[in-house]
């Protein structure tokens, strides 16, 4: 048809033909706006960036307009992390949304970013978790990198997490494991929950040696367990408007803005109240010479020049909400996986009980002190520990870094402000670093030769439960003395074993996402008394 043929067409169309005409357009014109914007993002992520073509980035999965990989995280992060790993590399380049993501699954590569490279991966990204329940990141896990940081963290390490104070709260530690014990020595014969049992343990021990007194766990609002799960279930859960900006109303239908508006005002609630009974208590505890806990030498810090500066409300509020959120549930996770491990692998107990017993004595001959643990040559229970640590990290993913500057790392550019994710559940089990690794074999820490000498401490980086570098967890000794000793007590004092009915190879060893990875179900055992000698 001719151009004058269309249009004489055209004009003799009705006015019912023009209307209806019309309403196809109109219907049609929203799902063609949405095809062409989707075919320009698309375009714009297949495409290589300016980036990409002037770097030599690590691999990197496809990723899908709008999303990135967040697709391909699965419900647990550090296992969806590793199974990608397998495919891409243990050094691999993801999108989170719009967020530029470097994930790192071996210990090499590790190791070049907290310890050759420390200095360029010492921040952190600006997350709005961290900005909602950190005090706007005033505290120490999530601030900025600079001095502030360094004065805070310099404070909580002097007057709590220093292998020097660690040893002067011993009786504390005794004290509280004692009360476990005789707790579970009330149960003896039935089958009760022993996560429930050690969920506790931490947060009486962290409360008077931090706070100075045990707050009730049941006391009104204060229902620590619940704080600690929603907390930790927040932390370990992404926020839709750290990765997709203009989706971050989302969070509001989801119910995720009203949860931790819920748990960071009855933290705050509880944290004015710890520092209002110290100022109230301040005078009496002076003159006394009470012994100095973590919150007097904040209230004097905030009061006093502490290397120039003194600390605000909200540092020492974030500071003192760390001490009491960032090792309670994870020292509790490695307990309760420990002994989890324990009854799946029945050899394993009896030769820990039995190192245990012949070192420390038979529970019936006298009462275990926590120097006794210390002291003695108990080298199978610290292989445990050790094994526990290895495949069952209690943080598994490790806070993220975020690069201030481009670097090269293993041969690949990084570009500066990108975030990295250090899988310290995926290097513990890297088959380059570990034999066998999905097997619980402590004994792989007791054949003299290198893979013996590998520590948690830092500086051995295939086996990284608490981090390394200037980020690592400033709370490992703390948290060794308190894991050490309690699990030195529960196999020494009992016998363990299963209701009547299970099998070892019934232990549902599932995980529970949250900042510290749990057992997803309770363990329930049956503690009894050894025989006696």
């Amino acid at each position: 048809m001719s151009i004058s043929g269309l249009f004489s067409f055209k004009m003799n169309m009705s006015h019912e033909h023009i209307s209806s005409y019309q309403d196809t357009c109109s219907k049609l014109l929203l799902p063609a706006l949405f095809l062409f914007i989707s075919i320009l993002i698309a375009f714009k992520w297949a495409s290589p960036s300016k980036t990409s073509r002037h770097h030599n980035l690590p691999p990197s999965p496809f990723a899908l307009p709008v999303i990135g990989n967040l697709h391909q995280l699965g419900s647990l992060h550090h296992r969806g992390l590793a199974s990608l790993a397998q495919r891409y590399g243990s050094l691999m380049l993801l999108h989170f949304g719009s967020a530029r993501t470097l994930v790192v699954s071996s210990a090499s590569a590790a190791q070049e970013i907290m310890k050759t490279h420390d200095a360029i991966f010492s921040n952190r990204p600006n997350l709005g978790v961290f900005q909602k329940l950190m005090y706007n990141r005033n505290d120490i896990a999530s601030a900025p990198y600079g001095e502030s940081w360094r004065q805070t963290k310099s404070i909580v390490v002097q007057q709590l997490l220093s292998s020097k104070k660690v040893l002067t709260y011993r009786t504390v530690r005794e004290e509280e494991v004692s009360k476990l014990i005789r707790k579970i020595g009330q149960t003896c014969g039935n089958p009760f929950d022993l996560s429930e049992y050690l969920a506790s343990l931490p947060i009486n021990i962290t409360c008077r040696v931090a706070f100075g007194k045990k707050y009730d766990v049941e006391e009104g609002e204060l229902k620590f367990d619940y704080l600690l799960e929603e907390f930790s279930s927040l932390m370990g859960s992404y926020d839709v408007g750290d990765f997709i900006p203009w989706l971050g109303w989302l969070n509001n239908f989801t119910g995720r803005n009203s949860r931790i508006k819920r748990v960071s005002g009855q933290f705050d609630r509880f944290i004015e109240r710890v520092i209002n009974d110290h100022l109230t208590d301040r005078d009496r505890r002076t003159s006394s010479q009470d012994h100095t806990d973590i919150v007097d030498a904040l209230l004097d810090s905030s009061e006093n020049d502490y290397g120039g500066a003194s600390l605000s409300r909200e540092q020492m509020k974030g500071a003192i909400l760390d001490v009491f959120t960032g090792g309670t549930d994870t020292m509790a996770a490695t307990l309760e996986w420990a002994m989890a491990e324990l009854l799946r692998h029945p050899e394993v107990m009896k030769k820990v009980q039995k190192e245990i017993r012949s070192v420390l004595g038979h529970p019936n001959e006298h009462h275990v002190t926590e120097d006794e643990v210390a002291l003695a040559e108990l080298n199978y229970l610290r292989a445990v520990i050790k094994e526990t640590h290895r495949m069952h990290p209690a943080g598994p993913l490790l806070l993220p870094r975020e690069s201030t500057q481009a670097v090269n790392i293993q041969g690949y550019d990084i570009p500066s402000q990108t975030r990295v994710v250090v899988n310290a559940w995926a290097i513990g089990r890297d088959p380059c670093s570990w034999d066998n690794p999905h097997e619980f074999n402590p004994e792989r820490f007791l054949k003299g030769d290198s893979i013996s000498a590998r520590e948690f401490n830092g500086q051995c980086f295939d086996l990284i439960p608490f981090g390394a570098g200037r980020r690592r967890c400033p709370g490992i000794s703390y948290a060794n003395a308190i894991v050490e000793f309690a699990l030195a007590r529960l196999l020494c004092e009992f016998d363990w074993s299963l209701p009547a009915g299970a099998r070892a190879e019934d232990i549902d060893m599932s995980e529970r996402l949250g900042l510290a990875v749990a057992k997803k179900f309770p363990l329930v055992l049956v503690a009894s008394l050894p025989a006696a000698v």
